[in-house]
């Protein structure tokens, strides 16, 4: 039974060995310079935060050309132990650069040279190549004397020396080969001895026996970070520069309205940071070793469709040089039929021409004709004979070969499909859309468009996802609206929540996968649901000038004989006419909104709502007003003169005229809808690209914005006691556009005055 227990004891003994072994060995990884790849020796923390060892940055900086920048000598131990052959065996293998370049540099620029003076006007930026992050860090005009010791890091590097004896005993320095194990340290020296050598160097009677000895080390560190400018002890951090200073540094121009805490806040703040990291990462293992489980998994789907894809890219491949010599095959075979049937010929013309040598053929059979004497017999053997000596006759004088020799109609241009062939690579995924913002609204719907960047890979289809931002955030991950392969580049997006604000943004899908989602666009949707009307200009309009458009949501004042006799009596009394347009919809009854654009160059126009009765009482037959700061309505609008009548008017309107927008002293305060930072009353504001109009029939409220980002302009009662109907009025020229509705149009049946008209 005891033995049993002693091996369980034995072996949890052994395990904890393992263990703290293991851990032992993976925090090497951090302790090791990543020039030399040995364990730090006297490390500087570069400006990016990367360690370095010292002699190590002089040796990097010496192989860049910078002579004279490593670093202050007093930072190297200057006892009798700083000798070439007792210094570090990894200076040994360094190779310095040659003399030839390094006078090559100096001669253009780099390093120090006589003549050259600190604080110059151009002075000397030196680049420190950090073999870490792989980046060019700049060290300033001090180089290597500017940075820091990372003296807890060489802390840190001695525990763990000790705790895993590396290297063994610690040598004497001053010794005679061979050395004798050190049993003193000599911070003062910054040495270690052996008892006879520190007798030796420490006599009686010299200042040097006043050093205090320490234990052996290998590292002998300052008591504290000392000031690299000043030598003095470093008491503040700076935030701004991150950065340690002194008190020196604390006065001068360089930290100048930086903000400075002391060394002892910076410590706290940092160090609780650091604790609650790690208290997290150390109470979360069970997700540390799930993610790693899962990244063990990604390496191996990784190697398994690694394989997969080369096995395609290879079939791919073969298939083209199938098909490629599938195609050799069938071009040879047809210069092959070609050069046969060229042959042939050839070949019988040849035949031909021999059978016209003297005594062959043709020619000794025409000879042997021509020694007949039967004249009969002759006529009849000669006759085909003749032609067939004229035909070769003719074909001596025109001779020409029966096939062209040359093959050059069977020459290929390859040159595309080379080309093709050059730039055939691995499909990308499409890059991140660029949505349109200048065609991109909500009205009654969201409307959508985007289009991919010049160089991008095409897109089989695209998702949107879109949200609600203002709405409350629900624990867990965002949650997006999405929908799928969507064709085109545009999108309808239909029923939008009223008064919210939406984030919308789309990626393009191919064969190679997903790209990258577009930047978010931000749409504000209308306050209230959206009115659709047409115009209806039989309400006090003069058609002589007034032309509405034939899809009637668009109309235009001309201005006739009364305004140019206005602007030829400028000091005198005249009549202008005023020209009112109506909306066909009546509005009983909830909250309703539309927007229009009024064109910059109108001379006045009056946008906003009225009640039907007494929009037809008092325009059908308008008469002639005085001037064109006649107010139409006599009731509220954004000039209006009277803000005393308790009553609510039953007009309202917002007067533009010249591209401004007049916010009349009597107009009822807006700052529920604009806050603070609303335009004030009496004043005038530039015309936004669109205006819109919200009507609140319950409350009897109307409200004006700025139809592009919402901003309120004005808020104003109105008398809602009957149907109430869109208005514009028009004194001189001016044109109005009604903003189309992105879905398509319900129709309805709305009375207004007894017609039935539809919408």
């Amino acid at each position: 039974m005891a033995e049993g227990e002693d091996m369980q004891t034995f072996t949890s003994i052994m395990d904890a060995l393992v263990r703290i072994s293991t851990s032992m060995k993976n925090m090497e990884k951090e302790l090791l310079c990543p020039v030399c790849q040995e364990m730090y020796k006297q490390p500087l923390v570069l400006p990016c935060t990367h360690n370095v060892c010292q002699a190590c940055a002089r040796e990097v900086l010496g192989q860049q050309g910078y002579i004279g920048h490593g670093g202050d000598p007093s930072s190297e131990p200057t006892s009798p132990a700083s000798t070439p052959s007792t210094r570090s065996p990894r200076l040994s293998r360094r190779t310095l650069p040659k003399p030839d370049r390094l006078d090559r540099l100096l001669k253009s620029g780099f390093g120090t040279y006589p003549g050259r003076k600190r604080g110059a006007l151009h002075p000397q930026v030196i680049m420190f190549p950090c073999p870490a992050c792989q980046g060019d860090v700049e060290l300033g005009e001090r180089g290597l004397a500017g940075l820091f010791r990372n003296l807890t890091l060489e802390r840190v590097v001695e525990r763990y020396r000790q705790s895993v004896s590396v290297g063994g005993a610690i040598l004497c320095q001053l010794c005679k080969p061979p050395p004798l194990e050190a049993t003193k340290g000599c911070t003062e020296c910054r040495a270690t001895f052996c008892n006879e050598c520190f007798k030796l160097f420490h006599p009686w009677g010299t200042q040097k026996a006043q050093h205090e000895p320490t234990l052996p080390t290998l590292s002998f560190r300052p008591k504290g970070l000392m000031c690299p400018d000043h030598k003095e002890e470093v008491t503040h951090y700076c935030k701004t520069c991150q950065r340690l200073v002194c008190q020196l540094c604390r006065v001068r121009r360089t930290h100048s309205g930086h903000k400075i805490t002391p060394v002892l806040s910076a410590y706290q703040a940092l160090k609780d940071k650091l604790t609650k990291s790690l208290t997290y990462i150390l109470g979360n293992q069970d997700t540390v070793q799930t993610q790693i489980c899962e990244l063990e998994e990604a390496v191996r789907h990784t190697e398994v469709s690694g394989q997969q894809a080369k096995e395609e890219v290879s079939q791919l491949v073969r298939g083209l040089g199938a098909v490629l010599e599938e195609k050799r095959a069938s071009l040879l075979q047809a210069i092959e039929e070609c050069q046969q049937e060229r042959l042939a010929r050839l070949s019988a013309q040849i035949q031909e021409h021999r059978s016209l040598l003297d005594g062959s053929g043709l020619v000794g059979y025409a000879q042997e004709v021509l020694k007949e004497t039967d004249q009969p017999c002759f006529v009849q053997a000669a006759k085909q004979l003749h032609n067939r000596i004229a035909r070769a006759t003719e074909a001596l004088q025109t001779f020409r070969p029966a096939a062209s020799s040359s093959f050059r109609h069977c020459q290929l241009d390859v040159g595309r499909e080379m080309k093709l062939l050059t730039e055939l690579n691995f499909l990308r995924v499409p890059e991140a859309p660029v949505i349109d913002t200048q065609r991109t609204f909500a009205y009654d719907q969201i409307f959508l468009c985007w289009r991919l960047p010049p160089h991008s890979p095409p897109a089989w289809h695209y998702t949107i996802e879109f949200r609600r931002t203002d709405v409350p955030a629900q624990p867990g991950p965002t949650r997006w609206q999405r929908r799928e392969e969507v064709r085109g580049t545009s999108a309808l997006l239909e029923n939008p929540d009223t008064g919210s604000v939406y984030v919308l943004r789309v990626r393009g899908c191919n064969k190679a996968g997903y790209g990258e989602y577009s930047e978010d666009v931000h749409l504000h949707t209308p306050p209230a649901p959206v009115l659709h009307f047409f115009l209806d200009g039989r309400w006090g309009a003069s058609r002589e000038r007034l032309a509405i458009s034939k899809d009637q949501r668009a109309v235009r004042s001309v201005p006739g004989l009364p305004l140019l006799l206005a602007a030829d009596r400028l000091l005198t009394g005249c009549h202008l006419s005023v020209d009112v347009v109506l909306g066909d919809v009546a509005v009983t009854q909830g909250r309703s909104y539309w927007a229009c654009a009024v064109d910059p160059a109108s001379y006045l126009v009056k946008v906003g709502v009225g009640l039907e009765s007494k929009l037809q009482e008092s325009f059908q037959g308008a008469p002639d007003v005085i001037s064109p700061r006649y107010d139409p309505d006599s009731g509220h609008d954004s000039g209006a003169e009277d803000a005393t009548v308790e009553a609510s008017p039953p007009f309202a309107f917002l007067t533009i005229g010249m591209g401004k927008i007049l916010l009349g002293s009597g107009a009822s305060s807006n700052a529920g809808l604009t806050g603070r930072d609303g335009p004030a009353a009496g004043c005038t504001v530039p015309l936004p690209p669109r205006l819109g109009i919200c009507l609140d029939y319950e409350r009897g409220r109307v409200s004006f914005l700025d139809a592009v980002s919402f901003r309120g302009l004005l808020e104003c009662p109105l008398d809602c006691s009957g149907p109430v109907c869109p208005a514009f009025c028009f004194i001189g020229g001016g044109a109005v556009q009604l903003q189309e509705p992105v879905g398509t149009k319900p129709e309805r049946k709305v009375t207004i005055g007894g017609f039935a008209k539809l919408d």
